[in-house]
């Protein structure tokens, strides 16, 4: 007897609006993020928004946020043009873990851990105590799909980060960790990232959409 196929889910990745940390210029984790700068806050508000206006993610059947401030900060803010679901917050969704890197800026993180950002050899961290690409990759991608098993054929909202959203693509393409972070190394605050499908077959419907800051820039 054939095996029926599960209906298609719809992912739905948002990352956070601009943190003060990115304005401040360092590395940003569970002990030292501060959530969204002021430019970040209305960048979610235009977010909100626009999806109040186009209702283009209109029955969404659970939201869920990483556990970093900005990310929960951005659920907030957009809750009430997703129908107003509480969000469910995660770890599994959170940027890469930089363990002892965390809170220190750029140009300290690149005086002592130079390679922490190069992911040439994705399955090696640089850092003591942080992940590896390789770690963070699979974190995310296997909630990826069991968030999907979880909710077939629904609509599945994730308020994460860039690094949510690279490893995204290791998960639901064939593209190797390099390659998918070399893709997303622009992708804009508060943009939106789409998938649908199930099982091993996944197809991406949009990526880095962010025609909402128009309005703010």
């Amino acid at each position: 007897m054939d095996r029926v196929a599960a209906p298609d889910t719809n992912l739905i990745l948002i990352r956070h609006g601009e943190s003060r940390a990115q304005v401040d210029g360092f590395m940003s984790g569970h002990d030292t993020c501060t959530g969204l700068s002021e430019q970040g806050r209305r960048q979610v508000a235009a977010l909100r928004d626009r999806l109040e206006q186009t209702r283009e993610l209109a029955d969404v059947a659970i939201v869920y946020t990483s556990i970093l401030r900005r990310s929960v900060e951005t659920a907030e803010i957009i809750g009430p043009a997703l129908g107003g679901i509480e969000p469910r917050p995660e770890c599994d969704w959170c940027e890469i873990h930089a363990g002892s890197a965390e809170g220190l800026t750029r140009a300290e993180l690149r005086a002592r851990y130079p390679l922490f950002a190069e992911p040439g050899n994705p399955f090696r961290s640089e850092v003591p105590d942080a992940e590896s690409w390789s770690e963070f990759s699979a974190r995310v991608g296997t909630r990826l799909h069991r968030v999907a098993d979880e909710h077939p054929g629904q609509r599945i909202v994730v308020v994460g980060h860039g690094g949510t959203i690279a490893a995204s693509f290791v998960a639901l393409t064939n593209l190797s960790m390099v390659d998918a972070l070399n893709l997303t190394t622009e992708t804009a605050n508060t943009s939106i990232t789409e998938w649908i499908g199930s099982g091993a077959e996944w197809r991406l419907v949009r990526f880095n959409d962010a025609a909402h800051l128009r309005a703010i820039q």
